[in-house]
Order: structure tokens, then C-alpha cells, then sequence
């Protein structure tokens, strides 16, 4: 097949998804695919037919201890590079590896259906909605066998100029402690954990100024997991342990910052009721293909949905191909079965 796999973008967490990018398209050309690794946010040459012979560097995967400074791309006002948009045409299907912001919140996916290319992954509408985190809790709120922290969403034009009255309101409604960060972002960029009523500002002014809409959520105080669903199977699931702080930016893509261990070495029990809760919200959510799960298991064993992930990073410290690998799909296969599973989508559209 040919395939395009899109990567980098204009979000906070390009530099993730430059490393998904090259890391899948090496292992799509192993698995005998002619493969174009191309950078949404650059332009490319008008020899488009060259890019799928070229080989993928390791320039390409690099991953910083903070999220890049993209304002000289966004200052260029075009979301495509030149020649982007003909080279994802000239493809069998478009390996979706965008993380953050339009390509992971439905606008890549609604553009791409409306031009009839085909794309790994979900559609727009379950991708707009499971990127939001405030529209994703209310869909899942009433769903029985997934639980998940109290939250309160924060617009930033209605927090200026009235700060004390939203502090007033995340303390009676929340709580100390809580968790404030951006309600459509990833990769915790814009994460804080506040235990002090004098942080709640800062930590809201901080998330907001990634987008205008934040969530405060209720601290649940666990052990941290993840658990993604293939195919509609739910994998094994990992747990995350970072050796100081939280499960933030740096201890995500900085090797050696955490331990993970999947299968996580946790009573049968909570390990279920962690699939079957993967399985239900990708499900209520509309997801196709794959996703990830995140859930934080309480003292008393419960398990709390945090959100869910239409585009799981697969970086090779990435969560979901350790997952699989538990399973014993190496990283190339997975790979291939998400563009099989993809691919399923559309034949049942066309049928």
C-alpha cells in the first residue's frame, strides 16, 4: 500500500508527534509499504511521488524535556504545508500520527472525510467529542461501569475579571486538592496539581493559556494506569510510576523518568473491571480502530477514568505498543493492525 503517515502540526505536542510519526513509518516500510513521512505544518516538494521512497531519519524523533515553541509556525496562518493535502490524495490511506489541537480534535478528520481521504482512527465526531474532556464526562457520566472524578469546566473569557468568584466556586464544588488543566489537550501540557487555595489562579490562568476552555477536577489519590482497546479488544494494562512528581511532560517522553510495567501486577479483579471500562468508553464515545484509556485505582480498588485518547501516542516509549507487545504484537504489526482496522471502517461504508 501507499501510505502517508502525518505528523508535527501546529499543537504544544508536536514534537511527540514528529517521534510517533517517524517511528511508525519505519516500521510500515518494514512491513513492505511504500511510506511518505511528512510534517503537516512544512511544505514539500512538488516531486510527491519521491517522498514515498525516502528514508525516514532519526532528525525526526526527537523529543524535548518541554513542549517546542510553535509560534513561528502558527504565525504562518496555514495549517497544511504546500503540497501536503496532494501528497495525503496520492495515498491508499493517511496514517493519522498528529497529536493535540486540529488533528486530534475531529478538524483533520472532517477535512480529510469531505475529500474523501482515508485516515486511521476515528471519525470527526467521536474525535471532537472524546478530545473535549468536559463533552467526553457528560456522555460517559451516566454510563454504568465507568467511573470518573467530579469536574467543572472553565471558559476563559467568563474566568477574567472574575478570578475570586471562581475560586470561590472550584472550592465548593471541587475541592482541594485538584487537578486543573487544559480541557482538550494532551501529553499533561498546562497540568497542575493544586493543593493551595493561593494556586488555583495561576494554574487556571496557566491552562487557559494554551485554549479557552479549562477543567478542575477532583484529586483522586492512586496508582496510575493505562489501558488501550484494538480492534475493540481491550490490551493488558500498564501502570505508569514516576519516580518523582507526576505523569507530566517530561516524565512521559524522558527516558528513565518512569517505570512502567505491563502487565501491571495488580489482582485480576481491578484488571478487569479497567478493560471492560476501556472497552465501554471507547465504545459510548463512537471510537473506531484503537484507543487508550487513562485511570487512576483509588486505595479502595476503584477505578477512575481520567479521559481517553483517540490518537495514543506510539513513540517508542509510548504506552499502547508496550500493551501490545504484552500480547506479543511487536511494534511493526501494530502497526499494520491499525491500518487493517482502519481500513475495515471504510469497508464498511463502501458495502
Amino acid at each position: 500500500m501507499k501510505i502517508v503517515v502525518l505528523c508535527g502540526g501546529i499543537s504544544p505536542e508536536r514534537d511527540v508527534s514528529l517521534s510517533t510519526g517517524a517511528t511508525v513509518a519505519r516500521a510500515l516500510r518494514e512491513k513492505g509499504h511504500s511510506v511518505a513521512l511528512i510534517d503537516s505544518a512544512r511544505d514539500i516538494p512538488d516531486d510527491i511521488a519521491s517522498l514515498f521512497t525516502a528514508e525516514t531519519t532519526d532528525s525526526s524523533a526527537h523529543i524535548g524535556e518541554t513542549a517546542p515553541d510553535i509560534e513561528e509556525l502558527i504565525a504562518r496562518r496555514n495549517y497544511f504545508g504546500k503540497n501536503v493535502i496532494e501528497a495525503c490524495r496520492e495515498a491508499d490511506i493517511v496514517f493519522n500520527a498528529m497529536h493535540g489541537a486540529a488533528g486530534e480534535d475531529g478538524t483533520l478528520q472532517g477535512c480529510f472525510d469531505l475529500l474523501g481521504i482515508r485516515y486511521t482512527g476515528s471519525g470527526a465526531k467521536a474525535c471532537a467529542v472524546s478530545m473535549d474532556k468536559t463533552l467526553a464526562k457528560r456522555i460517559m457520566a451516566p454510563v454504568k461501569g465507568v467511573r470518573m472524578p467530579r469536574g467543572v469546566s472553565v471558559m476563559r473569557d467568563e474566568f477574567e475579571d472574575n478570578e475570586l468568584e471562581y475560586v470561590k466556586r472550584l472550592m465548593d464544588e471541587v475541592g482541594l486538592p485538584m487537578v486543573i488543566k487544559p480541557a482538550c489537550g494532551g501529553s499533561s501540557v498546562g497540568v497542575t496539581i493544586v493543593g493551595r487555595e493561593e494556586d488555583i489562579c495561576p494554574a487556571l490562568e496557566l491552562a487557559l493559556s494554551y485554549e479557552p476552555k479549562a477543567v478542575a477536577e477532583e484529586y483522586v489519590k492512586g496508582r496510575e494506569f493505562s489501558v488501550g482497546v484494538l480492534g475493540g479488544r481491550a490490551l493488558p494494562p500498564i501502570e505508569i510510576i514516576p519516580k518523582s512528581g507526576f505523569y507530566d511532560y517530561k516524565n512521559k517522553y524522558q527516558s528513565g523518568c518512569t517505570v512502567e510495567i505491563c502487565p501491571a501486577e495488580i489482582p485480576e479483579e481491578i484488571a478487569d473491571k479497567m478493560k471492560r471500562a476501556a472497552v465501554l468508553v471507547h465504545d459510548k464515545l463512537g471510537l473506531t480502530a484503537y484507543s487508550r484509556t487513562d485511570f487512576i485505582v483509588n486505595a479502595e480498588g476503584e477505578p477512575f477514568a481520567l479521559e481517553a485518547n483517540t490518537l495514543p501516542g506510539m513513540t517508542p516509549m509510548s504506552l499502547l505498543p508496550q500493551e501490545a507487545k504484552a500480547m506479543g504484537i511487536d511494534f511493526p504489526e501494530l502497526c499494520q493492525m491499525i491500518i487493517e482496522e482502519s481500513m475495515n471502517k471504510y469497508d464498511r461504508i463502501d458495502s
